[in-house]
């Protein structure tokens, strides 16, 4: 699967465009096509701390970037850019009508990255996928 990945790197930059267009969208993309009202925001679980459809939408394109640049010299830069991205885009907020920047939404954001780039390293740490 994960050859399947590094190989056909078109998912992650898919879903990388799919996150930046829903992120500067002015007001709520998803809420326009679910709930025809685009002011609302739908919500996969309750918030804790930190904005959990954030967290989910950020580990997501972690691993999905993970998997696509596992064993490449560019897997650095891209854990990078999305430490960058997560922040940068939380920051337009301010710009863009119909959105708010919030600090729940920025740390959901970033520990999404962060708790990848953890487990991962556990994982290599660790071996816990070697027999």
């Amino acid at each position: 699967m994960i050859n399947f990945f590094s190989k056909f790197k078109i998912f992650f930059y898919v879903f990388n465009l799919l996150l930046i267009v829903l992120y500067l969208f002015p007001g709520s993309l998803l809420g326009c096509v679910f709930f025809d009202n685009c002011k609302v925001q739908p919500q996969i679980t309750s918030d804790f701390i930190i904005s959990s459809n954030h967290f989910y939408a950020f580990g997501l394109v972690t691993i999905l970037g993970y998997l696509t640049f596992l064993n490449s010299e560019k897997l650095k830069l891209v854990l990078y850019y999305l430490l960058v991205i997560s922040v940068l885009l939380e920051v337009f907020h301010i710009l863009i009508p119909e959105r708010s920047f919030q600090w729940s939404d920025l740390f959901g954001n970033l520990l999404g990255v962060i708790v990848v780039i953890f487990v991962k390293n556990l994982i290599n740490k660790y071996g816990i996928t070697k027999k």
